[in-house]
């Protein structure tokens, strides 16, 4: 697999991504603190804390001074949405031309539930 050359905040957005949308974080659960979190990631708080603006930013996330920052209300499904039109556009379509190619159909890669 090819590595990602991505800027690291970037990356870091995406663990966070995956985090709301596997459940992990929930419309009004906290996140965890910018340096919890980059301990936890080996990464630098201040590439945390760019990754974080990014998400308020995009009203992702709200910051409750003194307290933390927090999934906005409808900040999950505006994840699912935006994610999936991301799969649609740019994932997908490399995928379904390699399909076409190898002759695969949908029930043959359909994974078990």
């Amino acid at each position: 697999m090819a590595e990602d050359v991505r800027p690291v905040y970037l990356r870091l957005r995406d663990v966070i991504t995956a985090s709301i949308l596997d459940g992990a974080y929930r419309d009004g659960d906290m996140l965890p603190s910018v340096r919890a979190f980059a301990a936890t990631q080996g990464a630098n708080p201040l590439t945390v804390a760019k990754a974080y603006q990014s998400f308020q930013d995009d009203g992702i996330v709200t910051v409750r001074r003194g307290v933390g920052m927090f999934l906005a209300d409808g900040a999950a499904a505006r994840v699912r949405a935006v994610e999936r039109a991301r799969f649609l556009a740019e994932v997908w379509p490399p995928v379904a031309q390699q399909m076409r190619r190898l002759g695969l159909t949908a029930g043959d890669v359909m994974l078990d539930a």
